[in-house]
């Protein structure tokens, strides 16, 4: 049944105070360390004390057995907006949206948006153990290693379906290594070559180790508001034009080839005012070069099926054509668990704030951030996107 739907515009809403606590392989430290490092970041950004921040979104993996309610303890906050989105990728516009329907009502003035996980020695592994009901009773026991072999489904499929190439993708992986040169943040800073990227070592065919993200330890963060309120306080600020979310979709499909993205694009694009070739540059959600390419297709940028083609057309670096990942992205900067969902909107901020230093795109007043979570065999399961401005 289809229902008509009245669609409330974001206008007023804004981000500032885009914050990285710099990522290391592993750490001894819990995730709680990382959101409190990245708390007292924003706090000292927005030129205030953590207390005025009345609103708390909070993405992570490994931060139980504590809930966002634990948090507030933890660190001295008194919320009257307090949100826990457990969707990985997709989780950092998921709260952005919450949070801007927050300000917008008046249930908060100030929302902090913080993701933030560890890495120990062993986290990987437990949290592979316990990622979900599905793994623990379906995948795990019967030898499945995680992600990258349920990814590995994925763009098998998708090879074989739209005639991409290994050499696709490591197109991709290079460019971001390229931009990651670049990014004092990023952990892998070692020049990539095609040749590199073939001869690596096999992982889960078709991947090979360049093509699989590296878990690493770290935060990120960022604060919505009104424009008032960051007029108020004297920041820099972006705008938020239009966001969307949509979960288990297409869910008929045999092995994933598309994502939520494709039913709600035409509002991304609608409550924008914009189109896609508008766009400076774009910041996808890429644990793996294939879904990179599944969302230049599912937002428009090329029709499905013609990611392959779309990819030998453009260069993808800061300085070339269709900017993508500018930070480097998880595969070249690192993936901090759930961070990694907040990664391309740290670095879209710093973009449209003209503070991205190296990475800066060139008079950049508009771009995309898209994320994606929660994969379970052969799919994700959560899918966003959002469209920011330059103020």
């Amino acid at each position: 049944m289809a229902f008509s739907r009245m669609r409330q515009s974001y206008d007023g809403v804004v981000l500032a105070v885009p914050v990285t606590v710099p990522y290391q392989r592993y750490s001894i430290e819990r995730a709680h360390w990382w959101m409190g490092r990245a708390l007292r970041a924003l706090a000292e950004g927005a030129g205030i004390s953590h207390r005025d921040f009345d609103g708390f979104c909070v993405s992570s993996f490994t931060m139980g057995p504590d809930s966002a309610i634990a948090l507030t303890q933890h660190f001295g906050l008194s919320p009257r907006h307090l949100d826990h989105v457990p969707m990985g990728g997709a989780s950092g516009i998921v709260s952005i949206r919450r949070a801007a329907r927050a300000v917008q009502a008046g249930d908060a003035d100030i929302v902090a948006c913080v993701a933030a996980d560890t890495n120990q020695v062993d986290t990987f592994r437990k949290t592979l153990a316990n990622f979900s009901r599905f793994a623990q009773d379906a995948s795990y026991p019967y030898g499945a290693g995680g992600p990258n072999a349920s990814f590995a489904l994925i763009a098998r499929h998708y090879m074989d379906r739209h005639g991409a190439a290994r050499e696709d993708f490591g197109k991709l992986c290079i460019a971001q290594r390229d931009n990651a040169m670049k990014n004092p943040h990023a952990l892998l800073k070692k020049p990539l070559t095609l040749e590199q990227y073939m001869s690596a070592r096999a992982i889960a065919a078709p991947f090979h180790l360049f093509d699989c993200v590296m878990p690493c330890a770290g935060a990120e963060a960022f604060l919505v508001m009104r424009e008032e309120t960051a007029k108020s306080l004297g920041l820099p600020f972006v705008r938020l034009l239009s966001a969307i979310e949509r979960h288990n979709a297409f869910c008929e499909d045999p092995v994933q080839v598309r994502g939520g993205w494709v039913v709600d694009r035409d509002e991304l694009y609608g409550m924008a005012g914009a189109r896609p070739d508008d766009m400076d540059f774009i910041e996808t959600y890429d644990d793996y070069a294939v879904i990179s390419m599944m969302q230049f297709e599912d937002l428009g940028f090329c029709e499905k099926g013609e990611g392959p083609e779309f990819v030998r057309q453009n260069t993808f670096t800061v300085d070339g054509s269709m900017p993508h990942n500018t930070s480097g992205g998880q595969l070249s900067v690192g993936q901090a668990g759930a961070a990694g969902g907040h990664l391309g909107i740290t670095e879209a901020m710093r973009q449209l704030l003209g503070s991205a230093g190296d990475c800066q795109v060139q008079d950049a007043k508009l771009g995309l951030v898209s994320g994606f979570g929660m994969i379970n065999y052969d799919r994700g399961l959560a899918s966003a996107a959002a469209i920011l401005a330059r103020a």
